[in-house]
């Protein structure tokens, strides 16, 4: 603790102990309780707590009111427990009987502050922090302190009830010396005594049909398999087992998700690896007793896990595939497409009755799409994935939502009428079906898959959400076929549909919703950037009028189209003069490479939207660096226009952009300029190096890029100045190796009057300084350029601009400083008579 701290803290314990100081907000001593945490962690508790005596003063004169502020006196028990964490500090606080009178039955536990939420809370959360020896264990254990937990167990808070379990979970594994003689067995008798007690305790609460303590119970036993994976916790599985396979067979809707978490904790554990353990009988009993919804969670679980056998894993996957397969057998005459799980499964009515009611329906099937997309990755899964057979579910399911499909069955009936235009169930299904994407080389059904896409691309009671999800699928369906060729029917289909998608993209681009121009425009530029090699591609872009509206778009009144428009046609330049070239097509047609500069530039100054202003920046810094034929004639120019737009800019995240494109350009003057690219590289000639700086230094002049980056040293927005100070300091080291520097070797200043006549003119109005000066200024001689970034230290800059913005306000000074300022008008308000 610093020194100031060190002077404040007495009269801060002084303000917290007296009960006439109000808080009515306790973010504060959350904050103090970090401190001391951080304090406590890197530094002796008991040397704190003998260097500081106002700290016990504190938490003994609340203990000891008959009338504390409760949220004074849950601080002064969650800092007790966080000091007695320590053994000897402990010892420390027992001496003066704190330690009781905080947790014993003569502290808060008898008086009427105990049914403040907040008394309760500090008081568990205490104990918990201080559990963490055996003389503590031993407290709480005669203290009468388990009781006390059994009850909080069920406290009507649930972050109480939380913190209680944990607790709890951490009492029984104190109660367990890891050191034994031998090995517990499942006999009473040859449990420790407090084991014994919270084991009773536990398998009654099981037993007692209480739904509240049965789930409380149950995520206690979560919460011990997660903290220990001891022997001895397969002794207590054994003899809890019996219990929990009864619930299981019983299992309610309120339980189930408990019993869940509880086997999936005890499957991750290393002591129930073994295929031969009893945990795996009671897995399978879950999966068989559980209720679709909570079977699949189950599932879903047990296939992320390798060490779980492969006979459950099996039943897990049919148990996903089985919702999907009931919609098959409902809509399908087909026995291979609705029958591919290999045989009658188990729960099949259940999920028919599930299917039967629109909520549950919806709930099940989002769910069932979601858990398939989740591990239809993964290299365990127990057999081969029926991909073909998924495929064709999914597209069911699509087709049921979109009214197409003519039912076979009652519930087939049932299904379609609740599916039907059901947002969620499409989103998931969509979503699952790009997934799949990657089985599109295994004699999949691509016919029906383009199909199908085609539908929700050009169906106009898509909603916007759903067709930003059919195109992603589509780009993702359009790339597994990018890297084939040939004459199949499903290539066939590819091309075909790639024709087709160009008239739905033009009508998705004129439609009246502003989210639907912008899916549009968003998947235009992804099959630009993906389909670039594509012949089919450009084939079918240079028939329609995609490229035209596109550019029509930049003046669109929505600034996330607008965004959206300037990153197409930016994508597209990139692209377009390599795809003329390999396709001997005229793909460009009217589009004028100038013209659309010319429109960037005209919005990136005027656009009073900064979607836009972004996006132009991060083209123009994209054109720059893949080299651009139009950017590559003068370069210089572009850059000098975006850089004195972007100077102006009241858009803290253009300016960052603007910078990115600033140091970029930099990165590419040295490269061209024969300048090392590691600053102190041995292998490069410094006097031809030298011989190069004049001219790079000659090409930042003209753009004016020294005084965009010391301007903006002095942005009033700090990750502005934090990325000028970065591009400074590299441009540093680059003249550094450009004058032969050695690390660490400093010029000297031949001019000191000059030197700080220069500093004056580039410091934060360097930016207001004409261009040809600075230039004639520093084009004498190179190395005046290194003298003005060694008269700034930048090092340091970057240091305190990386700090956060607060953290003098975050201090323990501060904070402190706080506490008292908010208790020092308790003394005046007192005497205003008023």
């Amino acid at each position: 603790m610093d020194l100031k701290c060190a002077e404040l803290l007495p009269s801060v314990c002084t303000v917290l102990a007296d009960p006439r100081h109000l808080v009515s907000d306790d973010t504060c001593l959350e904050k103090l309780l970090d401190w001391f945490k951080a304090l406590t962690n890197t530094g002796s508790s008991l040397l704190l707590l003998e260097e500081h005596p106002c700290l016990v003063e504190l938490i003994l004169t609340v203990l000891r009111q008959e009338e504390p502020n409760p949220i004074i006196l849950s601080f002064v028990l969650r800092l007790t427990g966080l000091f007695a964490a320590s053994e000897s500090c402990y010892q420390h606080l027992q001496q003066g009987d704190v330690v009781h009178s905080a947790f014993g039955e003569a502290g808060p536990l008898s008086s009427a502050l105990w049914e403040d939420t907040s008394v309760r809370s500090g008081w568990v959360q205490g104990a918990y922090s201080m559990l963490q020896h055996p003389s503590a264990f031993q407290f709480l254990c005669s203290s009468g302190a388990i009781d006390t937990i059994f009850t909080l167990q069920e406290d009507r808070s649930l972050f109480v009830a939380s913190v209680a379990n944990r607790l709890l979970a951490r009492v029984l594994v104190f109660s367990i010396p890891s050191a034994r003689s031998r090995p517990l067995g499942t006999e009473d008798c040859e449990w420790p005594v407090c084991a014994r007690r919270i084991v009773f305790h536990l398998e009654e609460s099981l037993r007692s049909h209480s739904t509240s303590r049965t789930n409380q119970s149950v995520k206690l036993l979560t919460t011990l398999f997660e903290q220990t994976q001891e022997a001895w916790t397969e002794v207590l599985w054994s003899r809890i087992a019996e219990t929990i396979e009864s619930l299981l067979k019983e299992e309610s809707a309120h339980v189930g998700h408990s019993l869940v978490d509880l086997l999936l904790s005890m499957a991750r554990s290393p002591v129930f690896s073994c295929g031969a353990c009893s945990l795996w009988k009671s897995v399978t009993l879950a999966l068989k007793c559980f209720n679709p919804t909570h079977a699949g969670l189950l599932a879903r679980g047990l296939l992320k896990l390798e060490e779980c056998p492969q006979e459950i894993k099996t039943r897990g996957l049919h148990i996903l595939l089985q919702p999907l397969a009931c919609v098959m057998r409902a809509v399908s005459h087909s026995l291979e497409l609705s029958g591919f799980l290999g045989g009658p499964l188990d729960g099949v009515a259940s999920v028919e009755s599930v299917l039967s009611s629109r909520s549950s329906c919806v709930s099940l099937l989002c769910q069932t799409l979601v858990h398939l997309e989740e591990i239809q990755h993964l290299a365990c899964l127990p057999m081969d994935f029926p991909h073909n057979p998924l495929l064709h579910s999914v597209v069911a399911v699509l087709q049921l939502c979109a009214g197409l499909t003519v039912p076979v069955s009652s519930l087939g009936a049932t299904i379609s009428r609740l599916l039907i235009g059901c947002f969620r169930v499409q989103r998931a299904a969509l979503h699952l079906l790009g997934a799949l994407s990657r089985w599109a080389n295994c004699n999949v059904a691509v016919e029906e898959i383009f199909d199908i896409l085609l539908v929700y691309l050009q169906s106009p009671d898509t909603s916007p959400t759903v067709l930003k999800k059919a195109f992603q699928a589509t780009l993702k369906w359009c790339l597994s076929f990018s890297g084939t060729s040939g004459s199949t029917s499903g290539f066939l289909r590819y091309k075909q549909f790639l024709q087709d998608a160009m008239p739905m993209l033009q009508k998705r681009m004129c439609s009246p919703s502003w989210e639907v121009r912008d899916s549009a425009l968003e998947f235009f530029t992804l099959a630009t950037k993906h389909l670039k090699e594509q012949e089919w591609f450009w084939q079918a872009l240079s028939s329609s009028e995609v490229l035209v509206l596109a550019k029509g778009l930049l003046d669109d009144p929505e600034s996330y189209v607008r965004a959206s428009a300037v990153k197409a046609l930016g994508q597209f330049s990139l692209v377009a003069n390599t795809a003329s070239k390999m396709s001997g097509l005229d793909i460009k047609g009217n589009y004028n490479e100038d013209s659309i500069a010319a429109h960037l530039l005209e919005i990136l100054s005027s656009d009073s939207e900064g979607f836009p202003r972004r996006a132009v920046v991060g083209i123009f810094i994209d054109w720059l660096r893949e080299g651009r034929p139009a950017v590559r004639t003068d370069t210089e120019l572009l850059v000098s226009k975006v850089i004195q737009a972007v100077m102006g800019d009241l858009d803290w995240e253009v300016k960052i952009s603007g910078l990115d494109l600033a140091g970029a350009f930099a990165a590419q003057s040295f490269d061209c300029f024969g300048l090392a690219e590691c600053p102190y590289a041995a292998n490069v000639s410094s006097v031809s190096q030298l011989a190069g700086l004049p001219e790079v230094l000659q090409a930042f002049c003209r753009v004016n890029l020294f005084g965009f980056l010391f301007g903006a040293l002095g942005d009033c927005d700090r990750p502005v100045a934090l990325k000028a100070c970065e591009i400074l300091t590299e441009v540093k080291l680059k003249i550094c190796a450009g004058c032969g520097l050695k690390k660490g070797q400093r010029l000297e200043p031949q001019d000191n009057e000059w030197l700080e006549e220069t500093l004056r003119a580039v410091a934060p109005s360097a930016s207001r300084l004409p261009v040809g000066d600075f230039s004639q200024m520093i084009s004498q001689d190179p190395k005046h350029v290194l003298l003005i970034l060694e008269a700034v230290d930048l090092e340091g800059l970057q240091k305190a601009l990386g700090r956060s913005s607060d953290h003098l306000e975050k201090s323990p000074q501060s904070l402190l400083q706080d506490i008292l300022s908010a208790g020092g008008t308790l003394e005046e308000n007192e005497a205003d008579c008023y």
